[in-house]
């Protein structure tokens, strides 16, 4: 059974920093791309950042996190991480991490493109 765990939201300080965990079980880590989602109150889920399978180490970042945030992954410990600096009231959200299976490395963005998903951590910035 494919599980996704999230974890190490909290309450920070604008300009403050939080890493958010994904432990993943269940699955071939290695084949599958991990993606990290945010949903705002009142709006739709976004797509954050993701990182490939395959130890391919490609990543990906939207817009408003590039040069903010980092994706990263331990492939013995089937994590993927999320580090987030410079945060701002605008990153408040409940951060969740999704996974696809991409042998190939596509690298999938949006919330359609992932099939499995976590339960969300939720991230406060506080102004």
């Amino acid at each position: 059974e494919v599980q996704l765990q999230a974890y190490g939201g909290g309450l920070v300080q604008a300009g403050g920093s939080l890493r958010l965990s994904c432990a993943a079980s269940g699955f071939i880590f290695d084949d599958y791309t991990i993606g990290w989602f945010r949903q705002a109150p009142g709006k739709e889920r976004e797509g954050v950042s993701y990182i490939s399978s395959n130890n391919d180490g490609s990543t990906y970042y939207a817009d408003s996190v590039k040069g903010r945030f980092t994706i990263s992954s331990d492939n013995v410990k089937d994590t993927v991480y999320l580090q987030m600096n410079s945060l701002k009231p605008e990153d408040t959200a409940v951060y969740y991490c999704a996974a696809v299976y991409d042998p190939r490395s596509k690298i999938p963005t949006g919330v359609r493109g992932y099939n499995y998903w976590g339960q969300g951590t939720l991230v406060t910035v506080s102004s």
